[in-house]
């Protein structure tokens, strides 16, 4: 199956020489080519966004939000094929690709609510006969940068709080999963939304990437990927003084006491290593076990991550695990494992790449690391979990913070105090209690450190897409 793409600017489609491949990680085949677009296209797509965003932004925002809801309305009618598109270019199993293009609907949904509720404030003044008042208004012209791991899901993510706060924005995927947002483009255009609201060009991180960020008609940057690229993205911004917003990695801590249910606690972060073949910045990857109960949790999250079963996602037989995005993946993932087990750490199961086609690697659980390996500090972003014992609470939360990410954390106990003292002083934007970490779109997905600047998601979410204007009224 060969997948199309082309650039969506001004509410046109505009076909570029096609200039990088786009693998399917499953299969290693080759599904289609995506351009890799320069400076003067992604000009041209600012500039359409530019001379649409002040009409948009005079609209309602109920009436932006209808907008969204138009959206939403089209990609259910559309899941299964949209659906396929992500199995194919993202490796993911079929009914997580299926929930993802959902979410996405219920997503645009959900923002389209806040046409009725963005607020401002009323301030108290000193003066006699003034009135303050505290308004929000849109940044301006947005650029959504978006990660490959939910490729469709990550399109309303900037997509929703930009339009419904009365911003245009240019949308960059991830050259390795385009193709889903080239479905969303043309979704949009059969649509009102005016043209211009809504831009996508595509290619890599320093042509296209850089193009966007530099570009002084973009007024904020909205990014999803790792830590790295995305300490690029602020220096490069800070030439214009533009605001950044940035999802970036994560290391997440586990803390499983001894009265905790051990069968909820291996079926949760069995999970994280199964969901999207653990390539999740918010999924556990250490996990530190009380040693009253580590034997016991060790033997069931082995069995557990070894019954794991995993292969094409759009395959003849069913898998639970599709591929990990590229063999370059592979062998980042494969060297901490073997880092580890050479410095002497425990493989309790898994630890091997898989032979044949596509990029594929054994799940697995790693025990009995030292701080210093790289397995413990390296965001991994695959399916390895790795194990620890500890003695105490204080210690298991002094391990978990003893990181430089600060996205999610997690603890498994049926004591409250246990469960507020964790709380209290876990240092994450996060912390799931006695469940899986996986983030609702009502809440705020946050990080701190280099896990991120800002969030996503809810009211706050919402609000990162604004900036405020106070007028003083005299009278």
């Amino acid at each position: 199956m060969t997948l199309d793409y082309q650039t969506f600017i001004g509410g046109t489609f505009l076909s570029s020489a096609a200039a990088v491949d786009v693998f399917n990680p499953a299969t290693g085949q080759v599904i289609g080519r995506v351009p890799n677009d320069d400076a003067r296209v992604v000009d041209a797509a600012l500039k359409a966004a530019e001379a649409a965003q002040e009409g948009w932004a005079r609209l309602p925002a109920h009436t932006r939000g209808l907008a969204l809801r138009a959206i939403a309305s089209k990609i259910r009618e559309k899941l299964p094929e949209l659906a396929q598109i992500t199995a194919l270019e993202q490796g993911k199993v079929l009914p997580l690709a299926q929930m993802e293009i959902a979410l996405t609907a219920e997503y645009l949904d959900y923002m389209a609510e806040w046409g009725r509720r963005i607020e401002g404030e009323v301030i108290t003044s000193d003066r006699p006969g003034e009135t303050m008042l505290m308004f929000r208004r849109p940044m301006g012209v947005v650029a959504g940068i978006l990660p490959w791991n939910f490729p469709f899901f990550m399109i309303a993510r900037k997509v929703a709080p930009a339009l419904v706060t009365g911003n245009a924005i240019v949308v960059k995927p991830s050259e390795e999963t385009p193709f889903g947002a080239a479905a969303f483009a043309r979704i949009v255009a059969e649509t009102d939304l005016p043209a211009g609201v809504f831009n996508l060009v595509c290619g890599t991180g320093p042509t296209t990437g850089e193009a966007l960020v530099a570009n002084p008609i973009v007024q904020m940057v909205s990014f999803t990927g790792s830590s790295a690229a995305g300490s690029a993205i602020m220096a490069s911004a800070a030439r214009n003084i533009t605001k950044v917003n940035l999802e970036l990695g994560g290391k997440a801590p586990a803390i499983v006491l001894d009265d905790a249910n051990i069968d909820l606690a291996v079926g949760s972060l069995a999970a994280s290593k199964t969901i999207n073949t653990g390539q999740a910045c918010n999924c556990a990857e250490r996990v530190y076990v009380h040693r009253a109960v580590a034997q016991e949790f060790r033997d069931k999250l082995a069995a557990a991550v070894a019954g794991i079963s995993q292969g094409d996602p759009l395959g003849d037989a069913a898998v639970a695990m599709g591929p990990v995005i590229n063999r370059a993946a592979v062998q980042r993932i494969a060297g901490l494992v073997e880092n580890a087990r050479s410095l002497g750490a425990q493989v309790l199961t898994g630890g091997e790449i898989l032979e044949g086609p596509g990029c594929h690697y054994r799940p697995t659980v790693v025990a009995d690391t030292t701080p210093g390996m790289d397995i413990m500090h390296r965001e991994i972003f695959g399916p390895v979990i790795v194990v620890n014992e500890i003695d105490s609470l204080d210690e298991g939360i002094a391990l978990a913070n003893a990181s430089e990410y600060g996205l999610t954390s997690s603890i498994f106990t049926e004591s409250l105090s246990s469960t507020m003292k964790a709380i209290a002083e876990l240092r994450f934007g996060e912390t799931y209690v006695n469940r899986e970490n996986f983030e609702a779109i009502q809440g705020f997905h946050a990080g701190v450190r280099k896990s991120g600047i800002g969030g996503t998601d809810g009211k706050h979410g919402l609000y990162e897409y604004t900036h405020t204007q106070v007028a003083y009224i005299q009278t």
